[in-house]
């Protein structure tokens, strides 16, 4: 198809997140998780560990990419709250630096792609749509995890939050990707896993917002009050992207 008849559909582009949207970090999470508790606690809670993990109710990660800490300032306390919460020992700094050995080797063994994310990014890619990624991680670490998972050459931007020095919900990482792609942010979609970072606030920044509301726990609650006020197209698969966009490959 054509960029002309791409464009007939009303988008031009789509940018997507990477963690559980695109890579199935939910999963790897879990496998970083049971490592570092095998060590440090065992028999501790998988499953309330990693419902912890990802809920991040200090909000580290977010101050982090709001510029407020390091990635290792970050990810330091959220596993001394963790070992608080399951019993392991204080982590100082080189009791740290031992622990995410073992996280991130164990966390990248993980990386895999989720089932629906090369269909999805082949039917984009036939329709002469232009795609790229956004995430909140650093574009060299998220590059490493695209490679691994078998996606990175179906991706032609990537936007992470060293590109700004800072992450969604920012309006100006969104507009980012889509001066990065040359398309219209009116006539980009944006597409994560996250209600509020990443539908909401591409909606907020004058793309077409995507809520990926995939099957499992989420991170946070969302609730149907929620859903409604965002204003934003919901799915539960990649594979209905590209109907919900208007897209169709004459491939």
């Amino acid at each position: 198809m054509t960029r002309e008849a791409a464009g007939a559909s009303g988008i031009d582009g789509v940018l997507l997140d990477v963690d559980d949207t695109l890579v199935a970090t939910r999963d790897a999470f879990r496998g970083a998780l049971a490592a570092v508790l095998d060590r440090y606690a065992p028999g501790a809670d998988l499953d309330a560990a990693l419902a912890l993990w990802r809920a991040d109710p200090g909000g580290h990660y977010r101050a982090y990419t709001r510029g407020e800490q390091t990635f290792r300032q970050q990810r330091m306390t959220r596993a001394n709250e963790l070992h608080a919460a399951v019993g392991g020992p204080v982590l100082d700094d080189a009791a740290y630096d031992a622990w995410d050995a073992v996280f991130d080797a164990a966390f990248a063994d993980g990386w895999a792609a989720h089932d629906d994310a090369v269909p999805a990014l082949d039917v984009l890619l036939a329709a002469g749509v232009r795609v790229g990624a956004l995430t909140n991680a650093r574009v060299g670490y998220q590059t490493d995890k695209l490679t691994r998972a078998g996606l990175a050459d179906r991706i032609e931007v990537l936007v992470g939050v060293d590109t700004l020095g800072v992450g969604k919900p920012d309006p100006r990482v969104f507009l980012e990707g889509c001066a990065r792609l040359g398309t219209d942010p009116a006539r980009t979609a944006y597409v994560g896993d996250e209600l509020d970072v990443d539908a909401t606030a591409a909606r907020a920044a004058g793309l077409v917002g995507v809520w990926l509301d995939r099957p499992g726990p989420r991170r946070v609650p969302v609730t149907e009050a929620d859903v409604a006020a965002a204003g934003v197209h919901v799915i539960h698969d990649l594979a209905e992207l590209p109907a919900v966009l208007g897209l169709t490959s004459h491939r």
